[in-house]
């Protein structure tokens, strides 16, 4: 978002239009909103920001639910943003520290800051951008112990505050383009500069998921969250926020609440073993957090494969770190017999997994030409050093 949307945006006309705006979750509902908007009397530049932000309302449903009534956006903040329910996780964390004050260095819209400020810490939140930190300013204005500051995070006196939260900045934008940097030195503060800073006081840093293990300092806590089944960060805590004893942990958030596996280290995988009757996939944070032997043994379970993080075991255990399968068959894999078998099992409705082979599931469905009235799973995988097709029914 340019500074002259926000402009057009933050007005007594815009905000009236945007309340009453209804929801856009489609072109067509778009062009009826600037139809009606523009009829009656909206100027351009206020209907294009009214209509903007009901389109990102819409999309940050997922996120924060009925609080989107009361919110502003951008898009890249909305990309960005924690979902509520991990960031309630994260100020739980500093309140379980003793935290009572947190510089949210890099708030972007203020997601963190809002679960922190509910949780009565007092907050001051900062970012770079003058339009991001207007936004986040807007999305605090309910909480009378927040506060937001257009700053550079190196530049902030961490004296102030007894807890300090870190969202460093992985791109920057440029004339509309933006660029995303892979080396932690050009992020925004410098990784080095936040672990520093967190060897301090009580300190969270949320970085992407996929952050390479060799990045990760060895005098603090680790956390790969999923929420949903989507893995969605990795949180690095220092200092007191870190609990003693674990360096590695995973935290799967779903349907029916949380639950977490941690370790003191990274572990070791279980042994491969024949393939048994229940298949079991890991919850992504399980794989990224290297925790997989652990999950394994606590299921009496094995690898299929060396370098593939699925286990099989002889008997099915419920776990909320994992998805089980019931294995029907092995079948090869090749498209053109897979059609014929599936065919002659009635299988017209199929969900398709892969792991560890080069296809895309889309393309190959196609070529299965589905037709049927019973449904199956079609795991598409190696063991040992074959490829092989598994057709199994979900468990959980």
């Amino acid at each position: 978002m340019q500074r002259d949307e926000l402009l057009a945006l933050l007005t007594p006309e815009a905000m009236t239009l945007l309340d009453d705006a209804p929801a856009v979750a489609s072109s067509a509902d778009a062009l009826a909103l600037v139809t009606r908007l523009r009829a009656a009397g909206g100027s351009p530049a206020t209907v294009a920001a009214v209509v903007t932000q009901a389109k990102l309302r819409r999309r940050a449903l997922a996120k924060f639910g009925p609080f989107v009534e009361r919110m502003l956006f951008t898009d890249a903040g909305l990309q960005q943003a924690t979902r509520l329910q991990v960031a309630a996780h994260h100020a739980d964390r500093f309140r379980q520290a003793g935290a009572v004050s947190v510089a949210d260095l890099g708030c972007g819209i203020g997601a963190d800051s809002m679960a922190f400020a509910s949780l009565g810490l007092e907050v001051t939140a900062y970012d770079l951008d003058e339009v991001t930190a207007a936004i986040a300013a807007h999305n605090l204005a309910p909480f009378p112990n927040a506060r937001v500051e257009h700053g550079r995070a190196e530049e902030v006196d961490l004296a102030d505050f007894d807890a300090l939260w870190f969202d460093p900045a992985r791109r920057t934008t440029n004339g509309g383009s933006t660029a995303r940097h892979f080396d932690p030195s050009d992020w925004s503060p410098a990784l080095d500069f936040v672990f520093g800073a967190g060897r301090e006081r009580p300190t969270g840093i949320k970085l992407g998921p996929g952050i390479d293990h060799a990045y990760l300092p060895e005098d603090a806590e680790t956390q790969w969250v999923s929420s949903g089944g989507d893995l969605v960060e990795a949180t690095v805590w220092m200092h007191d926020a870190a609990r003693a004893g674990i360096r590695r942990s995973a935290l799967v958030i779903g349907k029916q609440g949380a639950a977490e596996l941690t370790s003191s280290e990274d572990v070791h995988d279980a042994e491969v073993g024949e393939l048994g009757t229940v298949l079991y996939e890991p919850d992504p944070a399980i794989i990224r957090a290297r925790l997989i032997g652990d999950l394994a043994r606590s299921l009496k379970a094995t690898m299929i494969s060396e370098t593939i993080a699925w286990m099989t075991a002889d008997a099915f255990a419920p776990s909320p770190f994992a998805s089980a399968f019931s294995v029907r068959e092995v079948l090869p894999l090749h498209a053109s017999s897979l059609k014929s078998e599936l065919r002659k099992r009635d299988i017209g409705v199929l969900e398709i997994k892969k792991r560890g082979v080069d296809i895309d599931p889309a393309e190959f469905r196609r070529k299965l030409a589905l037709k049927g009235a019973s449904s199956a799973v079609l795991i598409l995988t190696r063991i040992g050093d074959r490829r092989v097709a598994i057709l199994a029914d979900r468990l959980s």
